[in-house]
């Protein structure tokens, strides 16, 4: 089964752009460097054709990545969901039982978009997964390595 990559249409468009711009000016660039890099004498001990080349390796292999998962791209729209329950594209508050602790607001995306330093975190997250589908006021349970944390549900934002 090939895995779908749900995502908003602004993520779509970023990665698409990248995609582009990898493809055109990006190559080009590389392909510059390798052939500047081509006349400083014998590759065999040449490490700016080296560096080039790796460059070109990693360049490639990106535009692959981007390509599948443009290729498996589903769109998520706030219309498809339903109102009054989390999902993606939900900014979330939770409040952390055991402590009493105000969680900062959580959005909630899809694994292509996970950005738990600015508080995006993955659908496919252990915390995202108990958090789906579920509506303000429930509690849920979220296993973590230390153990089981409860949570409870503040307040759900589109």
């Amino acid at each position: 089964m090939v895995k779908e990559f749900k995502m908003s249409q602004e993520r779509y468009d970023e990665l698409k752009a990248e995609l582009d711009y990898s493809k055109t000016t990006r190559a080009d660039e590389i392909a510059e460097l390798i052939k500047e890099a081509r006349g400083f004498g014998d590759l065999s001990e040449n490490s700016e054709y080296d560096e080039a080349k790796n460059e070109q390796g990693k360049l490639y292999s990106r535009i692959a990545e981007l390509e599948e998962i443009l290729l498996h791209a589903k769109i998520v729209s706030e219309s498809e969901t339903d109102s009054d329950k989390i999902s993606i594209g939900c900014k979330v508050t939770v409040t952390n039982l055991s402590t009493g602790k105000k969680l900062p607001v959580y959005k909630i995306v899809g694994s292509q978009e996970a950005d738990v330093m600015n508080f995006a975190v993955s659908e496919d997250s252990p915390f995202g997964k108990a958090l789906m589908g579920r509506k303000a006021g429930e509690e849920i349970t979220v296993e973590a390595p230390r153990g089981a944390i409860r949570y409870r549900i503040d307040s759900i934002e589109r």
